[in-house]
């Protein structure tokens, strides 16, 4: 796909080039690459956030901090994940609206990684963007960040290992283990899938509400993300069935019903 721009043909990137580019190109380069992945167009997006006030921006804080899943993978302020860019200072690096898109629906945008889409209501979508674009924290590039699978055309695999792979073991590891690249900066250690004990404790409706809903809506660490929007429901039940298989478990005797 290209866009005619003052006689130009500017091509849209592949799935996975994006992600490069944002990480090593300069600002201008990276800006305008996210713009084409987004709207197929170098012409600026039109959103731009409103001013925030003290009490928008604790809210704000409030909940990257303690309900969103955001966290998980970004460092902000020196507190995160490490998969993700850092959002200290996203503002300074990339336009309004091409941050308004990403969150909103990273698939779009960008086919095949592993940020999901986070259900948000507009005015708390608008808030947190705004928020992270208006905020002015000191990033650390130099932080050493675990290496992660690269983008694909489309989020397809119907092989549970790979999803399991692609998806969870960044924080809890290829064998399920709670201790993936990703763990070390996490506050709260991610679930040992492995263990018999804890997975045997957990019924498969749990573990699919855990991954379709991610760990808030389950009184469990906000760090863990929902994919109930970014994988297809086979696709999670498949995740169910391979940490079954890793734990060699099964869940409570009441809990079973031949799935």
């Amino acid at each position: 796909m290209s866009d005619e721009t003052a006689g130009t043909s500017i091509a849209r990137p592949r799935p996975g080039q994006l992600l490069r580019l944002l990480g090593r190109a300069p600002l201008a380069v990276g800006a305008t690459a996210l713009l084409v992945a987004t709207t197929g167009s170098t012409r600026p997006v039109q959103w731009q956030p409103r001013p925030l006030s003290a009490f928008d921006r604790q809210k704000a804080d409030l909940l990257l901090r303690s309900r969103l899943p955001c966290l998980g993978c970004h460092m902000l302020d020196g507190t995160g994940g490490r998969l993700g860019s850092d959002l200290s200072d996203l503002g300074a690096r990339l336009p309004a609206g091409a941050v308004h898109a990403m969150i909103t629906d990273p698939q779009r945008v960008v086919p095949g990684t592993i940020m999901p889409k986070v259900p948000m209501s507009p005015p708390t979508l608008d808030l947190i963007v705004g928020y992270l674009l208006q905020h002015q924290g000191s990033s650390n590039r130099q932080a050493a960040r675990p290496s992660t699978p690269g983008s694909q055309a489309r989020v397809a695999s119907e092989d549970p290992t790979a999803v399991y792979g692609r998806f969870c073991a960044p924080c809890h590891g290829v064998r399920g283990a709670g201790d993936g690249p990703n763990a070390p900066f996490l506050p709260v250690r991610p679930t040992a899938h492995a263990s018999k004990a804890a997975m045997s404790a957990r019924s498969d409706d749990a573990l699919f509400d855990a991954i379709f809903t991610g760990g808030f809506v389950m009184n469990r660490s906000n760090f863990m993300p929902p994919f109930g929007m970014t994988l297809e429901r086979d696709q999670i039940w498949g995740l169910v069935r391979h940490i079954r298989s890793l734990c060699r478990c099964e869940g409570p005797d009441w809990s079973r019903d031949n799935r």
